[in-house]
């Protein structure tokens, strides 16, 4: 029997409704922290005791709250920042329901005192999770806001039994700090937990405190081996640090998007950053950055989701090509020389990377200099023949550019057959030559691809496909795209689909099953770039047949030659498989290493 319709008691609606903000403590620093940015604070301290079930104090100093707007505060749909629909399509602020303060008070104790700059004390009003609010009263306290929450879910036991252990919840209080802090550089941060401070980060404002709070944040190695971007385009702006491959994850956990100061956990701009890492990332790693993207605001719909981590974009597919292509250009144009290496500690693994330095001073060595005894054969053949000689006659040489001109420097000789030593200003580079190698005949083969154009091949029998409605539907509406991939399909039927041309590159291929891939890209993120893929794995593939191979003996010239053509190739510091193709050791690492000085 079918129960009847009836009226909840208000206490019970406000405990559902808490229901969809406040899913743990972290939830509540969250929305406290929005709040205090909100109102333009410059520092904000956290205070968290037992993980954030006993308390979460917020206080900042910002604009603070009208005496009169207190009580207003903690009702439902009551709020600053949105006035009217028109407010709503734009939204530019981060907190903005209204309902997060009295969501709170309905399954916590909280107290908000505030006080305005034109007022000579603060108010404070409280409320003990039921429907009653205390009237405002006064109470010392500077400029600002603070928002004290205590005992959380003592009312709704059942609620409290969910919670995991005090150290897991304040590891989720401690990133969603990080994440906000990571995208308000001009704001301070403070946390502490159980009366111990775990986090102190001053504002930001110039670009070496931005990158302390990075390094603070993210770790050292991951702020010494990335770099900054900041690139506009079709009315966005991206900007942030992108990690080197060096620094790649198993997870993507290391991996921050920001929409107009917002943090969040978007797929599209997830994805795009992942197909622009494809060709320096190893096997099934994940990229690790920073990546703000600042758009209208009109263009995006923030209120998706009730804790807004999820957004949508009106034109996502535009968004995920843009960034995309804003974030390959950018790892494309890193060259050695342009972004200083981690500095490893003793006992730590030495970084692998395409980033050198070429600062300091070092000596001139000239291309017939004579090697150092390991074995080497003074040949000009295979790879000699592809480059002219460094300039120079018979006689009195010129002396080659100095090492700080070549951030990678000069060849010094050949080791067992596979690696290159080399002397640059920083000290000593070693380069894996095959890797070396494969990475600039890769990028060679890319870039005769691109005048060339994509040849293509018809079918003598095309690949039929049995598709979904909506299947068919995405083939229809991105003919254009898979044109460009250099497939022709057409419909058969309501159901079906015939591919009748296919990119010579791929003839032998698995075209059904490229196909499908492409459409559930389509439906995922409305961009797709599988036959790209599909065509650069064959050409890595050809690649790194053609790279000269262990135990090939090359002479200095050639040595050298290998060198320059790695500073001017894309992504030169890692192979098509994303391992690192050259390592610096800097003449302190290597005084470190003998003891020199000690």
């Amino acid at each position: 029997m079918n129960a009847r319709i009836r009226r909840l008691p208000p206490q019970l609606i406000s405990q559902i409704a808490a229901g969809e903000v406040v899913e743990r403590p972290a939830s509540i620093v969250k929305e406290l922290l929005e709040n205090s940015v909100d109102a333009g604070a410059t520092r904000v301290r956290i205070d968290v005791e037992q993980g954030g079930v006993r308390l979460i104090r917020v206080r900042d100093d910002g604009g603070g709250i009208h005496p009169d707007d207190l009580s207003l505060a903690l009702l439902r749909h009551a709020t600053s920042k949105i006035g009217s629909f028109d407010d709503l399509q734009q939204v530019a602020s981060l907190g903005f329901r209204g309902e997060a303060l009295p969501s709170i008070a309905a399954v916590a104790r909280l107290s908000l005192t505030s006080r305005i700059a034109d007022a000579a004390d603060g108010w404070r009003v409280s409320g003990d999770g039921g429907d009653a609010l205390a009237e405002p009263v006064p109470a010392s306290h500077p400029v600002g806001t603070t928002v004290e929450v205590r005992d959380l879910f003592f009312n709704v036991p059942a609620r409290r039994k969910f919670l995991r252990g005090e150290r897991t919840e304040f590891g989720h209080i401690e990133e969603i700090v990080r994440r906000l802090a990571l995208s308000r550089f001009t704001v301070g941060f403070s946390l502490w937990h159980n009366q111990r401070p775990v986090l102190n980060l001053e504002p930001a404002i110039e670009s070496i405190d931005q990158a302390q709070r990075i390094a603070a944040l993210c770790g050292a190695e991951f702020a010494a081996a990335s770099l900054r971007i900041d690139r506009e385009a079709a009315g966005l702006r991206l900007r942030g640090w992108l990690g080197s491959p060096a620094v790649a994850r198993s997870q993507p956990d290391m991996q921050y998007f920001f929409v107009n100061g917002r943090p969040v956990r978007d797929r599209t701009l997830a994805h795009a950053a992942r197909q622009a890492y494809q060709d320096v990332l190893y096997q099934d790693r994940h990229p690790a950055l920073v990546l703000a993207l600042e758009l209208d605001p009109a263009s995006v719909d923030v209120n998706a989701h009730p804790a807004k981590y999820e957004i949508r974009f009106r034109e996502s597919a535009m968004i995920h090509e843009t960034v995309r292509r804003a974030v390959r250009a950018a790892l494309a144009e890193a060259r050695p020389g342009e972004a200083p290496p981690p500095l490893p500690q003793a006992g730590e693994r030495l970084w692998s990377g395409g980033y050198g330095s070429n600062s300091g001073d070092g000596g001139r060595f000239y291309s017939h200099q004579r090697p150092l005894p390991f074995e080497i054969q003074e040949r000009l053949e295979s790879y000699g023949r592809l480059h002219p000689p460094i300039p120079e006659t018979a006689g009195a040489p010129e002396p080659a550019a100095a090492p700080e001109r070549a951030p990678l420097g000069y060849a010094l000789g050949q080791l067992h057959g596979c690696y290159v030593l080399a002397e640059n200003a920083e000290g000593l580079v070693v380069v894996d030559m095959h890797a070396a190698h494969e990475r600039i005949l890769y990028q060679r083969l890319k870039n005769a691809l691109a005048e060339r154009a994509l040849e293509t091949q018809a079918l003598l029998a095309p690949v039929t496909l049995a598709v979904s409605p909506r299947e068919r539907q995405l083939v229809e509406e991105h003919g254009a795209l898979f044109a460009q991939a250099g497939l022709t399909i057409e419909p058969l039927g309501p159901e079906s689909l015939a591919v009748r041309q296919i990119p010579a590159l791929l003839s032998g291929s698995d075209i059904g099953a490229l196909v499908r891939d492409m459409l559930a890209d389509l439906s995922a993120y409305e961009s797709t770039d599988r036959s790209e893929t599909a065509v650069l794995g064959l050409l890595s593939s050809l690649a790194c047949h053609g790279a000269i191979h262990a135990n090939r003996p090359l002479n200095l010239l050639e040595m050298n030659a290998l060198l320059r053509d790695m500073e001017r190739t894309e992504h030169g510091g890692q192979c098509n498989h994303g391992r690192p193709t050259w390592i610096q050791l800097s003449l302190d690492e290597l005084d470190r290493l003998f003891r020199r000085g000690r």
